[in-house]
């Protein structure tokens, strides 16, 4: 007897900005997933995004009617009430970062979607980076002594920016704390050119972890170098590698007929498998909505980063620099 195949999961995007537009894109390129609608505040820009990937322009509620699934990138303000009402309505969501507004918000949203047996990935996109997953497989490996993180850029041709931690420095510190699988005992911070410049030290047992986020900075970088007794392991995000840098065992060698010393270093390139975060992260998504299991982030991860996050823009705010981190 032939069983029934199942329906594909019907995917819906609530506010299509430039990344809610690139979610939808996506989803429209999935196997199993039809896009079923989109939604956003400003009209015209949602049917846009409606025509451009063969999908339907509609209304919140009616969004929540006809989807499984939505992705929310609506602005961090809006989060709460957007995520909260998709829960109510039983339907699995993927948050962009940050989680909510506050930590208490996204205390809430978890409980929610525990409480109603629902998928809440939250959108930090660089855990779904194949440099990134290269270098969890390798960091078990080494003894980590410490991790330097870089997130610079030119200033953006838009209004209205926000904070650069909560915007950039937030990817990082979720990566530090996924790699370590930990949260900090202390942290040190400090920040100029009105938000847009900012610099944290995090301070865990026996590793140290240095993150700068710029937005006037004249140069695109986006780089993780990671100290280790054994090796130095620099992740590019950018392009998508990652490098171990070791010493080769110095020794004498003889060239015609005297002796030197020779100390050189290796670098080892291992293989990356290069991809689309973005589809990666809506890949991982979807499984677990399938499997009903557990999401590569977490509803607790992405409240983990917001505790750091908020820690870092208060003592910015502050101007007292250094802060003990509760213990958990």
């Amino acid at each position: 007897m032939n069983e029934t195949p199942s329906r594909p999961i019907r995917a819906g995007v609530i506010g299509v900005g430039s990344m809610g537009e690139n979610h939808a894109r996506v989803y429209s390129e999935l196997s199993d997933v039809e896009l079923t609608c989109v939604t956003d505040h400003d009209g015209d820009i949602a049917r846009r995004v409606a025509v451009e990937y063969g999908t339907e322009a509609v209304g919140f509620e009616t969004a929540l009617g006809r989807c499984d699934v939505v992705t929310v990138a609506v602005p961090t303000a809006a989060h709460y009430d957007v995520v909260s009402d998709c829960l109510d309505a039983g339907v699995h969501v993927l948050v962009e970062k940050p989680i909510a507004e506050t930590i208490e918000q996204g205390r809430d949203l978890a409980q929610q979607a525990a409480a109603n047996d629902l998928v809440l990935q939250v959108g930090h996109i660089e855990r779904f980076n194949p440099a990134v997953r290269t270098v969890t497989e390798l960091i078990d490996d080494v003894d980590v002594i410490s991790l330097e993180a870089e997130r610079l850029g030119p200033p953006l041709d838009r209004d209205a920016l926000g904070n650069v931690v909560s915007d950039l420095m937030v990817h990082d510190i979720d990566i530090v704390g996924a790699l370590l699988d930990d949260q900090p005992d202390s942290v040190t911070a400090m920040g100029t050119e009105s938000g847009q410049y900012a610099t944290a030290t995090m301070e865990f047992d026996d590793v140290v972890a240095s993150l700068t986020a710029s937005r006037v900075t004249q140069k695109k970088v986006r780089k993780l170098t990671i100290t280790a007794r054994e090796c130095l392991l620099e992740v590019d995000y950018l392009e998508q590698s990652v490098l171990i840098h070791r010493n080769s065992y110095p020794e004498y060698v003889v060239d015609d007929g005297k002796r030197r010393y020779r100390h050189e270093s290796v670098i080892e390139r291992p293989r990356v498998d290069n991809g689309e975060p973005l589809r990666h992260e809506l890949e991982a998504f979807l499984e677990a909505v399938r499997t009903d299991s557990e999401p590569v982030v977490t509803a607790e991860d992405g409240i983990e980063a917001l505790e750091t996050v908020t820690t870092v823009e208060s003592l910015i705010g502050e101007g007292t620099q250094r802060r003990e981190v509760e213990a958990r």
